[in-house]
Protein backbone atom coordinates (compact mmCIF):
# COMPACT_ATOMS: atom_id res chain seq x y z
CA UNK A 1 0.00 0.00 0.00
CA UNK A 2 0.97 3.61 -0.43
CA UNK A 3 1.43 5.72 2.69
CA UNK A 4 -1.95 7.47 2.51
CA UNK A 5 -3.82 4.27 1.75
CA UNK A 6 -2.06 2.51 4.64
CA UNK A 7 -2.96 5.29 7.11
CA UNK A 8 -6.63 5.11 6.08
CA UNK A 9 -6.57 1.33 6.42
CA UNK A 10 -4.95 1.36 9.89
CA UNK A 11 -7.25 4.14 11.13
CA UNK A 12 -10.31 2.18 10.03
CA UNK A 13 -8.99 -1.01 11.63
CA UNK A 14 -8.15 0.70 14.94
CA UNK A 15 -11.53 2.47 15.01
CA UNK A 16 -13.33 -0.88 14.74
CA UNK A 17 -11.15 -2.62 17.33
CA UNK A 18 -11.38 0.28 19.79
CA UNK A 19 -15.18 0.12 19.75
CA UNK A 20 -15.05 -3.46 21.05
CA UNK A 21 -12.87 -2.33 23.96
CA UNK A 22 -15.15 0.56 24.90
CA UNK A 23 -18.37 -1.45 24.47
CA UNK A 24 -17.00 -3.99 26.97
CA UNK A 25 -16.14 -1.27 29.53
CA UNK A 26 -12.41 -1.38 28.85
CA UNK A 27 -10.03 1.59 29.06
CA UNK A 28 -8.06 2.41 25.94
CA UNK A 29 -4.47 2.99 27.03
CA UNK A 30 -2.68 3.87 23.81
CA UNK A 31 -2.09 3.09 20.17
CA UNK A 32 1.25 1.55 19.27
CA UNK A 33 1.64 1.72 15.50
CA UNK A 34 -0.90 -0.75 14.15
CA UNK A 35 -1.77 -2.13 17.59
CA UNK A 36 -3.62 -0.97 20.67
CA UNK A 37 -3.28 -1.52 24.40
CA UNK A 38 -6.24 -1.63 26.79
CA UNK A 39 -6.95 -2.55 30.39
CA UNK A 40 -9.93 -3.16 32.64
CA UNK A 41 -10.68 -2.10 36.25
CA UNK A 42 -9.56 1.55 36.23
CA UNK A 43 -10.43 4.39 36.53
CA UNK A 44 -13.69 2.68 37.58
CA UNK A 45 -14.09 -0.84 38.88
CA UNK A 46 -15.44 -3.35 36.34
CA UNK A 47 -17.12 -6.60 37.32
CA UNK A 48 -15.91 -9.74 35.56
CA UNK A 49 -13.12 -7.74 33.96
CA UNK A 50 -11.15 -10.81 32.87
CA UNK A 51 -14.19 -12.22 31.10
CA UNK A 52 -14.90 -8.87 29.43
CA UNK A 53 -11.31 -8.78 28.16
CA UNK A 54 -11.67 -12.29 26.75
CA UNK A 55 -15.01 -11.45 25.11
CA UNK A 56 -13.40 -8.38 23.55
CA UNK A 57 -10.57 -10.49 22.11
CA UNK A 58 -13.00 -13.04 20.66
CA UNK A 59 -15.14 -10.30 19.12
CA UNK A 60 -12.04 -8.74 17.57
CA UNK A 61 -10.97 -12.06 16.06
CA UNK A 62 -14.45 -12.77 14.69
CA UNK A 63 -14.64 -9.30 13.16
CA UNK A 64 -11.28 -9.69 11.46
CA UNK A 65 -12.46 -12.93 9.84
CA UNK A 66 -15.50 -11.03 8.57
CA UNK A 67 -13.57 -7.98 7.40
CA UNK A 68 -10.98 -9.93 5.43
CA UNK A 69 -13.64 -10.69 2.85
CA UNK A 70 -14.95 -7.11 2.81
CA UNK A 71 -11.54 -5.48 2.45
CA UNK A 72 -10.60 -7.61 -0.57
CA UNK A 73 -6.96 -6.72 0.01
CA UNK A 74 -4.75 -6.56 -3.04
CA UNK A 75 -1.75 -7.36 -0.88
CA UNK A 76 -1.14 -11.09 -1.26
CA UNK A 77 -0.87 -11.93 2.42
CA UNK A 78 -3.17 -13.25 5.13
CA UNK A 79 -4.31 -10.58 7.57
CA UNK A 80 -4.01 -11.78 11.17
CA UNK A 81 -4.14 -10.22 14.61
CA UNK A 82 -2.43 -11.34 17.80
CA UNK A 83 -3.77 -10.72 21.32
CA UNK A 84 -2.27 -11.33 24.76
CA UNK A 85 -4.29 -11.15 28.01
CA UNK A 86 -2.95 -11.26 31.56
CA UNK A 87 -4.35 -10.61 35.03
CA UNK A 88 -2.17 -9.01 37.70
CA UNK A 89 -1.87 -6.14 40.17
CA UNK A 90 -0.24 -3.18 38.43
CA UNK A 91 0.34 0.51 38.96
CA UNK A 92 -2.16 2.78 37.22
CA UNK A 93 -2.14 6.57 37.04
CA UNK A 94 -0.80 9.62 35.27
CA UNK A 95 2.77 8.86 34.22
CA UNK A 96 5.04 11.33 32.41
CA UNK A 97 6.29 14.89 32.82
CA UNK A 98 4.62 17.88 34.46
CA UNK A 99 3.38 19.27 31.15
CA UNK A 100 2.53 16.07 29.33
CA UNK A 101 1.57 12.67 30.70
CA UNK A 102 -0.47 9.56 29.96
CA UNK A 103 -3.00 7.71 32.08
CA UNK A 104 -1.52 4.24 31.81
CA UNK A 105 -0.55 1.03 33.60
CA UNK A 106 2.92 -0.23 34.43
CA UNK A 107 4.32 -3.39 35.97
CA UNK A 108 5.40 -6.97 35.30
CA UNK A 109 1.80 -7.92 34.55
CA UNK A 110 1.74 -5.51 31.62
CA UNK A 111 5.00 -6.90 30.27
CA UNK A 112 3.62 -10.45 30.42
CA UNK A 113 0.53 -9.49 28.42
CA UNK A 114 2.81 -7.99 25.78
CA UNK A 115 4.97 -11.12 25.67
CA UNK A 116 1.90 -13.32 25.29
CA UNK A 117 0.83 -11.21 22.33
CA UNK A 118 4.19 -11.80 20.68
CA UNK A 119 4.23 -15.50 21.60
CA UNK A 120 1.22 -16.09 19.35
CA UNK A 121 3.61 -15.90 16.43
CA UNK A 122 5.68 -18.75 17.85
CA UNK A 123 2.74 -21.01 18.67
CA UNK A 124 0.66 -20.22 15.58
CA UNK A 125 -2.21 -18.95 17.73
CA UNK A 126 -4.27 -15.75 17.78
CA UNK A 127 -5.23 -15.22 21.44
CA UNK A 128 -3.09 -16.34 24.37
CA UNK A 129 -4.13 -15.89 27.99
CA UNK A 130 -2.11 -16.39 31.14
CA UNK A 131 -2.75 -18.88 33.92
CA UNK A 132 -4.05 -16.12 36.21
CA UNK A 133 -6.58 -14.99 33.61
CA UNK A 134 -7.69 -18.55 32.93
CA UNK A 135 -8.37 -19.18 36.62
CA UNK A 136 -10.71 -16.17 36.63
CA UNK A 137 -12.68 -17.22 33.52
CA UNK A 138 -12.40 -21.03 33.51
CA UNK A 139 -16.16 -21.51 34.04
CA UNK A 140 -17.00 -19.39 31.01
CA UNK A 141 -14.48 -20.12 28.25
CA UNK A 142 -13.06 -22.96 26.18
CA UNK A 143 -9.27 -23.10 25.95
CA UNK A 144 -6.44 -25.24 24.71
CA UNK A 145 -3.43 -25.57 26.99
CA UNK A 146 -0.39 -24.54 24.96
CA UNK A 147 2.74 -24.67 27.10
CA UNK A 148 4.38 -24.15 30.45
CA UNK A 149 6.83 -21.29 30.17
CA UNK A 150 9.24 -19.31 32.29
CA UNK A 151 8.72 -15.64 31.53
CA UNK A 152 11.73 -13.37 31.19
CA UNK A 153 12.67 -11.97 34.60
CA UNK A 154 10.82 -14.73 36.50
CA UNK A 155 11.85 -18.11 37.89
CA UNK A 156 8.47 -19.84 38.32
CA UNK A 157 6.88 -21.29 35.18
CA UNK A 158 3.27 -20.49 34.27
CA UNK A 159 0.75 -22.28 32.09
CA UNK A 160 -0.32 -20.54 28.90
CA UNK A 161 -3.63 -21.17 27.15
CA UNK A 162 -5.10 -20.47 23.73
CA UNK A 163 -8.51 -18.85 24.04
CA UNK A 164 -10.84 -20.74 21.69
CA UNK A 165 -14.26 -19.31 22.55
CA UNK A 166 -17.02 -19.07 25.12
CA UNK A 167 -18.39 -22.30 26.57
CA UNK A 168 -21.76 -21.88 24.85
CA UNK A 169 -20.10 -21.48 21.44
CA UNK A 170 -20.74 -24.65 19.42
CA UNK A 171 -17.83 -24.00 17.07
CA UNK A 172 -15.47 -23.63 20.02
CA UNK A 173 -16.73 -26.86 21.61
CA UNK A 174 -16.25 -28.70 18.31
CA UNK A 175 -12.72 -27.37 18.05
CA UNK A 176 -11.97 -28.54 21.60
CA UNK A 177 -13.29 -32.02 20.73
CA UNK A 178 -10.87 -32.12 17.82
CA UNK A 179 -7.99 -31.47 20.22
CA UNK A 180 -8.39 -34.76 22.14
CA UNK A 181 -5.22 -36.24 20.63
CA UNK A 182 -3.40 -32.96 21.18
CA UNK A 183 -4.24 -33.05 24.91
CA UNK A 184 -2.90 -36.61 25.14
CA UNK A 185 0.26 -35.42 23.44
CA UNK A 186 0.63 -32.48 25.77
CA UNK A 187 0.22 -34.75 28.82
CA UNK A 188 2.96 -37.05 27.52
CA UNK A 189 5.16 -34.05 26.68
CA UNK A 190 4.87 -32.71 30.25
CA UNK A 191 5.89 -36.12 31.60
CA UNK A 192 8.96 -36.18 29.36
CA UNK A 193 7.51 -38.97 27.20
CA UNK A 194 8.44 -37.20 23.99
CA UNK A 195 8.04 -40.02 21.45
CA UNK A 196 4.55 -40.81 22.69
CA UNK A 197 3.74 -37.13 22.72
CA UNK A 198 4.97 -36.76 19.14
CA UNK A 199 2.67 -39.57 18.00
CA UNK A 200 -0.38 -37.90 19.54
CA UNK A 201 0.59 -34.48 18.17
CA UNK A 202 0.97 -35.86 14.66
CA UNK A 203 -2.41 -37.55 14.96
CA UNK A 204 -3.96 -34.25 16.04
CA UNK A 205 -2.39 -32.43 13.08
CA UNK A 206 -3.78 -34.98 10.63
CA UNK A 207 -7.31 -34.48 12.02
CA UNK A 208 -7.25 -30.66 12.04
Amino acid sequence: MGAEELVDFINNYLHIMTKFVLDNKGTLDKYLGDSLMAFWGAPINVENQELKACITALQMQAKIDELKNEWNLEVKTDFKIRIGINTDNVVVGNIGGNERFDYTVMGDGVNLASRLEGANKIYGTSILISESTYKAVSDHVSVRIVDKVVVMGKTQPILVYELIGLQDDRKALQKIDNYSDYLKGFSAYMKGEFEEGKTHFESSISKN
